[in-house]
């Protein structure tokens, strides 16, 4: 038998349509087959919360064996997996193409799918989900979700923890009354022809958060391209799915999937590549789709071209440093950052890319940290999960502190509200940015782009 990660890890095609796929005796086998190898191993025991509770029910065993565990008492097992594909990634001996062919996120989402095709999944759950729907409702109003999301906001909170689930203390995104779709439209952005990179040409995902909630990081990428000579569009056909993968919907996944990459197909063939400006979008489309969308399906080739074509947005910075050399007039960052590097970033087996970027600025003074802040999207803002998802983020939040940078960064935006959450909970200082930043804003900055919220 070889021993693992002397090769690299491959992922077999997620077969969701097959009725074993969500059979139950066949998953908890699975479970069973995959969780005693995880206990006489434990590598993965500081990851997440997910290893410490299996572990902690198998120890608390008179055998100290897994065959003692009901069936039912794992289902915390897998409800504290947030999807961050580290274990599959960084951490597991045993992935394919070794023998023991483990997979566990994906056994996760399995397990998940199957939950969700009885009807397990919460109504408020699956709103949480409608990422494009809440967006568009919440548009028109902004202010007014803004202000009733707010942490601050000591009447409307407690009622929503109560109706949603959603913790009163974690932090919710705002909404923004102007879309990136929609900015970009109305707000040109002059192209230098004579920039190194002119002549390449790339299409912005938007994504559903730079979309509805920090349009932001798509301008900063808009202008940062355009003063390097890169002519772009900005399209939203709809979002990645994350949401609803999360929730084992995986059906809707692979809808969306053939959605978004017949829509993206045109411009691909035109010579353009394609930017995903969240990691975890990015991750969707150049990893999770081409293994979702059914192998007989006609679509599957527009979604493999595009998993071809997609880059993530330091990615995409870094690549253009590296061939063409990038335009002058970047300054430094006074006060220095704290970079966190996103799970779905790291899972994208690209290096990293955004640390890349950054110390591509004069006198680059870049902490890097590279560790789970917690937050596991959606997962970390209910009730039941914010206290463990600020406890699995802490020491992220204890190392920001501890640098003392006036700027904390991270591509994962949802990460980056969380560690400063994490912060302001240790800082007796109280010495903290006043909001963490995606890495592409903070190089505008540096180029001088100032844009208009």
């Amino acid at each position: 038998m070889r021993e693992g990660s002397l090769e690299s890890p491959i992922r077999h095609p997620i077969d969701w349509q097959d009725p074993n796929f969500t059979d139950e005796a066949a998953i908890d086998a699975e479970l069973r087959r995959v969780f005693d190898i995880c206990h006489s191993c434990r590598r993965c025991f500081n990851l997440c919360d997910s290893f410490p509770r299996l572990f902690d029910l198998i120890d608390a065993t008179s055998s100290g064996e897994l065959q003692e565990v009901p069936s039912a008492d794992l289902k915390p097992v897998v409800d504290a997996c947030t999807l961050c594909d580290l274990c599959f990634m960084t951490k597991c001996p045993y992935v394919p193409p070794h023998q023991f062919d483990l997979d566990f996120p994906h056994l996760m989402l399995r397990y998940r799918a199957a939950a969700f095709k009885r009807g397990e999944v919460s109504f408020v759950n699956r709103q949480m989900t409608e990422t494009d729907r809440n967006g568009s409702l919440a548009r028109p109003v902004a202010k007014l979700a803004n202000w009733a999301t707010d942490t601050a906001n000591t009447v409307t909170r407690p009622l929503l923890e109560k109706a949603a689930g959603i913790h009163r203390e974690a932090h919710l995104p705002k909404f923004n009354g102007r879309t990136l779709t929609l900015r970009a439209k109305t707000e040109s952005v002059p192209v230098d022809r004579t920039a190194p990179a002119a002549g390449r040409k790339a299409v912005l995902y938007a994504t559903c958060f730079a979309n509805y909630n920090n349009p932001s990081i798509g301008l900063a990428t808009q202008a940062v391209l355009a003063r390097n000579g890169v002519e772009t569009e900005v399209l939203y056909p709809g979002c990645c799915g994350m949401p609803q993968l999360e929730q084992g919907d995986l059906a809707r996944v692979a809808a969306n999937a053939i959605k978004v990459a017949g829509a993206l197909e045109p411009w691909i063939d035109r010579g353009y590549d394609i930017i995903a400006l969240v990691p975890s979008c990015a991750l969707m489309m150049k990893f999770e789709w081409p293994l979702l969308v059914p192998r007989h399906a006609p679509e599957l080739a527009a979604v493999r071209k595009l998993a071809e074509a997609t880059f993530d947005v330091s990615e995409y910075v870094v690549s253009i440093a590296k061939r063409e050399g990038l335009a002058p007039g970047l300054k430094p960052l006074d006060g220095g950052v704290t970079l966190h590097i996103a799970c779905h970033a790291r899972a994208q087996n690209m290096g990293q890319k955004a640390a890349e970027m950054l110390r591509l600025l004069p006198e680059p003074d870049v902490k890097v940290i590279e560790r789970c802040s917690g937050h596991g999207g959606s997962w970390g803002v209910l009730k039941e999960n914010f206290p463990t998802a600020l406890k699995v983020g802490k020491p992220v939040a204890a190392q920001a502190v501890k640098n003392r940078k006036n700027f904390v960064a991270s591509e994962c935006p949802l990460a980056g509200a969380h560690i400063l959450q994490g912060m302001e909970r240790i800082d007796e200082d109280k010495i903290i940015p006043a909001e963490a930043r995606h890495p592409i804003e903070l190089f505008a900055r540096a180029y001088g782009i100032t844009l208009a919220t």
